[in-house]
């Protein structure tokens, strides 16, 4: 492995109401928690206004952070269709911003993440959060109310623990690698990669 002595990762757990954030900074094999937060969107009404708050504060926080790479939550994919929609569309925004900026982004299924944290795909928000806790050493003042932030640390810290193998599920590196990885998912007929990724969420 050829890793930079330092590299900051950012994690995002995308959503439509709260969207969480957390940055870690890895040094060697080591990584500590630089920041965790929301980006609070319950005030906002109108879906549109709502997207274009989500790029200015994730722009806001790569600006901040500097980070290396992104880390993000892929959508679960459910029976609501509207939800789906909604949280797609959220994620979407999230990973323009961090092309914008020439992050790379690595998207990890909610699976993924609670296998790698806690061992456990079924694991709780509240499971995961623990975790992070004591594999992070974070002070109990540390810890957010929303899970939502540790969920977005989960991810980064997934990233983290996958720097050291050959592969990751999905990395993009611009527009035409992203569209060429997704085509299934603006298919108009059959089945989608949508179905797989709930069969395994």
């Amino acid at each position: 492995m050829n890793q930079k002595a330092e590299r900051v990762i950012l994690g995002i757990d995308p959503g439509t109401n709260v969207m969480g954030y957390g940055v870690i900074r890895v040094v060697g094999n080591k990584a500590e928690m630089v920041a965790m937060g929301v980006i609070d969107l319950h005030k906002m009404t109108d879906p549109y206004l709502r997207l274009g708050h989500i790029f200015e504060r994730v722009t806001g926080i790569i600006d901040s952070y500097l980070p290396d790479e992104m880390a993000i939550e892929a959508p679960f994919f459910g029976k609501n269709v509207q939800s789906m929609l909604k949280l797609g569309r959220a994620q979407g925004v999230a990973i323009a911003a961090a092309i914008h900026h020439d992050v790379p982004i690595h998207e990890y299924a909610p699976m993924k993440i609670k296998v790698a944290i806690t061992g456990n795909g079924n694991a709780s928000k509240e499971q995961v959060a623990g975790m992070l806790q004591r594999m992070l050493h974070l002070n109990p003042e540390e810890m957010p109310s929303y899970m939502d932030a540790t969920d977005a640390l989960g991810a980064a810290y997934c990233h983290f623990l996958q720097l050291g193998r050959p592969e990751s599920p999905a990395s993009y590196r611009g527009w035409k690698d992203f569209i060429n990885k997704n085509r299934s998912r603006v298919s108009t007929g059959g089945k989608s990669a949508n179905a797989e990724d709930e069969d395994k969420s």
